[in-house]
């Protein structure tokens, strides 16, 4: 299932939905909304306050797929649970890693 994600020319643009205050920071999957969008699935301790829950998305995603975490950052829905986040590097080869984490 690639539909959480798109190439483009720096890298890819990630459709995330956030779970903040949870007990565990974890990656969970792909899920698909009612109107049928497909985005990862992301749990973090932090709270959403402060753009607290958004760094440690950041952090998460940098740690999952072993970028460093400049490279990622969240460009819309800051204050929503949907979100895109845009990671920078090889197209390619991050969406080889993205699938990764879709399949477990």
């Amino acid at each position: 299932m690639s539909g959480f994600f798109r190439k483009r020319d720096d890298g890819v643009e990630l459709f995330v939905r956030l779970t903040p205050r949870s007990s565990k920071d974890a990656i969970e999957g792909v899920e698909q909304t009612a109107d049928g969008r497909a985005h990862l699935s992301a749990r973090v301790r932090a709270v959403p306050e402060k753009g607290e829950a958004n760094g440690a998305l950041e952090k998460l995603l940098a740690a999952a797929l072993d970028v460093p975490k400049k490279s990622v950052s969240v460009v819309a829905g800051a204050t929503s649970r949907l979100k895109t986040v845009r990671i920078a590097g090889d197209a390619g080869d991050l969406a080889k890693l993205l699938t990764g984490l879709a399949s477990g």
